[in-house]
């Protein structure tokens, strides 16, 4: 067996060279801890389509695609040329623009639940304004959320997105667990914890917590691990709310991509609120909120007591042209295409390993998917920590060294621009990695 982290580091110098430079004057060499990963990340100089280059000229294949935000590929000719329209107009003005209002039409005649929307930068701005308009909405302090769901880095969302197992209390009845060192007090006080895909334990304590619950955010995908939530789930989620006077929220930052409305459309649950970014800012930092209209009427201006939501760069003309130019490319038919693919490469993927005999589970979601080492199906956080990290980064590497890129955690997306050829491609690589790790992972 070769040792995939001496493969890399011996085919990176120059990535290397720049880490070491970046941790100079960069905390940990990175602006962005998810693209850190030991011994040190690789430097990308360049992307046309689905192929990146790096510092050290390696082309790789691109399947993760800025964590799945370029459904198009990189560099896409029709997003560029907006750009460039756009920059050549200004970058930014103290006032809205054309294409911030179109792009919010096609939002909400695509988004099943969007009645008004908002833009903000990214998907951490728009879950805390989607919290903070349920908190406002319903007059209660406290918000629910799924035991593992990732809602960004402000601090309500910093509780229970990855916590330890052992200190988290009963699968069915999670506590809530900070995240990381300066997480408040008051957020784990504020944030009540509910299992993903348990509908009758979620249904009672929500119901426990009826009077103080302003509303329950979820994924309906999780995106980090690829965990498609069960529409009973959802259905029951939604009834409960209803029933009780939360808001509903849906954060589908990620899972916006599997259909034209998102997950939403084809789940056939409609919640109060919906967070999105990634795909609808065309490869530049855009992310919005929307929803019912009674609700989001709380953030216009011209009443005397609204909610204030400001943004030096919200709606910048740039992000807006590029997302416009994107969310037009995606017809439905595009989407059918994605997903089918994602699909047939996720079947594939199960194939590579179990002819070599390695225990993994391959979640899929349309155009997503994630490898987890592990002989158990993986449907809820406690199930995902329960496989094997380490394999997972040693297929991360192997990957790289074979010229195609994921994300460390094992976890990819396909675009556009990966035909025939490119997912082909694929499959061979991890044929190569699994087939030189096969011995080590079955033990």
């Amino acid at each position: 067996m070769s040792d995939p982290e001496a493969v890399y580091v011996e085919r990176n110098p120059a990535s290397r060279a720049l880490h070491e430079r970046a941790r100079r004057s960069l905390a940990g060499g990175t602006t962005r801890t998810t693209t850190y990963f030991a011994p040190f990340p690789v430097y990308i100089t360049r992307g046309e389509g689905a192929r990146i280059w790096d510092a050290d000229g390696n082309q790789r294949l691109d399947f993760i695609c800025n964590y799945t935000a370029l459904i198009l590929g990189h560099a896409h000719p029709r997003v560029t040329a907006a750009v460039r329209e756009a920059a050549g107009r200004g970058t930014a003005f103290a006032a809205p623009n054309p294409y911030e209002v179109e792009l919010a039409e096609l939002l909400c005649e695509r988004v099943p639940s969007l009645e008004r929307v908002r833009f903000c930068n990214s998907g951490t701005e728009a879950t805390m304004f989607a919290m903070r308009l349920a908190r406002a909405f319903t007059g209660r302090p406290k918000l629910a959320r799924i035991e593992g769901g990732y809602h960004g880095t402000h601090d309500l969302a910093e509780v229970s997105a990855h916590p330890d197992p052992d200190l988290a209390g009963p699968a069915d009845a999670p506590l809530p667990v900070p995240d990381s060192p300066g997480t408040p007090p008051w957020a784990v006080e504020a944030t009540v914890v509910i299992p993903y895909n348990r509908p009758d334990a979620a249904e009672r304590i929500l119901r426990a917590h009826a009077d103080e619950l302003a509303g329950v955010i979820v994924e309906p995908v999780i995106g980090r691990p690829v965990i498609p939530a069960d529409r009973e789930f959802l259905e029951r989620l939604r009834r409960v709310t209803r029933e009780l006077g939360m808001l509903l929220i849906f954060d589908e930052v990620i899972s916006l991509r599997l259909a034209p409305g998102g997950a939403q459309s084809a789940a056939g649950v409609i919640p109060d609120l919906t967070t999105m970014g990634k795909i609808i800012g065309g490869g530049l930092p855009v992310a919005a909120f929307g929803g019912r209209r009674e609700v989001m009427e709380l953030l216009d201006p011209r009443a005397e007591a609204h909610l204030a939501q400001g943004g030096t760069y919200n709606g910048n003309p740039l992000g807006m042209a590029a997302g416009l130019a994107a969310m037009r490319e995606l017809t439905p038919d595009v989407y059918e295409d994605l997903n089918r693919r994602g699909e047939r490469l996720a079947d594939q993927a199960r194939e590579v390993f179990a002819t070599h005999g390695v225990p993994v589970q391959v979640n899929a979601a349309g155009s997503l998917f994630a490898f987890h080492f592990t002989d158990r199906p993986v449907r809820d956080h406690r199930s995902a920590a329960a496989a094997d990290p380490r394999r997972a980064h040693e297929l991360f590497l192997g990957l790289l060294n074979q010229g195609v890129m994921l994300a460390p955690r094992a976890m990819g997306c396909l675009c556009t621009a990966h035909g025939e050829a490119e997912t082909e491609r694929f499959l061979d690589a991890l044929e190569a990695v699994v087939a030189d790790r096969a011995p080590a992972w079955r033990g």
